[in-house]
């Protein structure tokens, strides 16, 4: 089985293709946040990937990943998306305003060390189980620093000015259920594992909820990938540049699943087609003059 998983906002952005750049002003407006830029470099892999007869058997996503592994799914069309991602990209802007906070990573520390140095830190929860060996933090401005304090293993803050994946940003998940209520979703083509618990998404409804769950609730992508173990995937490709899941997988003990980025599975196809198909030397055709 393959999966396509798709990374959530994070390092460098890619502008858009010249040639959508009129679709994506016209539902976003002039200026294109950084949240539909990684939304639309997701899609275009998407895109591409069924023009190569590359398709998954289950999808799923990380954070801002989520709508991209929705649209992969069939879920709602590419402006549909567009859209989504910028009203969540507004929501998430006033938040910083009215909510200023962070996120910082802790590596090489468990999970459950950090819960318990949070559990008398107030103003600070677990944003991203994200492996065994990294876990996000999300807080508030003033209180993100003590909280990680006390925590063992290297920290490395992350370039976000709200707490995501937190209860502080509550008012804005609330914004994003109801935008979330006013779209249809069709039904998946293949199934979507959320991130919200790892659970298996079947239904247009069952994905609905989990996007109106994303926002707020932490990214538990260790469950994402016990689930896509247990539904014995044994190749995952990461879509959306940057390949920082399949980097992550490392930290996994599953020596049965792989990861690849797009990127580089292009390049493999490009090099199966080029054996399959060897340039010869040009001769001349005895028959022509």
């Amino acid at each position: 089985m393959r999966a396509f998983v798709f990374p959530g906002q994070g390092g460098r952005t890619s502008e858009p293709a010249r040639e959508l750049l009129p679709k994506i002003r016209e539902i976003v407006g002039e200026r294109i946040p950084d949240q539909v830029k990684h939304f639309v470099r997701a899609a275009q892999d998407t895109n591409e990937s069924r023009e190569l007869d590359l398709r998954p058997d289950v999808v799923a996503g990380h954070s801002l990943g989520e709508y991209a592994a929705a649209y992969a799914a069939g879920c709602f069309d590419f402006e549909t998306g567009l859209w989504l991602v910028a009203q969540r990209d507004r929501f998430l802007a006033e938040a910083a305003r009215k909510t200023p906070g962070g996120m910082i990573a802790i590596l090489k520390a468990p999970p459950e060390e950090v819960e318990r140095a949070l559990e008398d830190t107030p103003g600070s929860v677990v944003a991203n189980y994200n492996s065994p060996r990294q876990t996000v933090v999300s807080g508030l401005k003033e209180a993100l620093g003590d909280a990680v304090e006390k925590i063992r293993g290297r920290k490395v803050r992350l370039n976000v000015s709200f707490p995501a994946h937190s209860p502080y940003i509550a008012a804005a998940g609330e914004r994003m259920r109801e935008v979330l209520d006013s779209i249809e979703f069709r039904k998946p083509e293949v199934p979507m594992v959320s991130a919200v618990d790892g659970s298996v998404l079947t239904s247009a409804q069952a994905v609905r909820e989990a996007l109106k769950e994303q926002m707020v609730a932490p990214v538990r992508w260790v469950k994402v990938v016990e689930t896509l173990a247990r539904m014995r995937v044994e190749e995952w490709v990461e879509l959306g540049g940057g390949g920082v899941l399949t980097r992550m997988l490392r930290d996994f003990d599953l020596p049965s699943l792989r990861g690849i980025t797009f990127e580089d599975l292009r390049a493999r196809i490009g090099r199966q087609a080029q054996n399959l198909f060897p340039g010869v030397p040009w001769q001349e055709d005895p028959d022509s003059e």
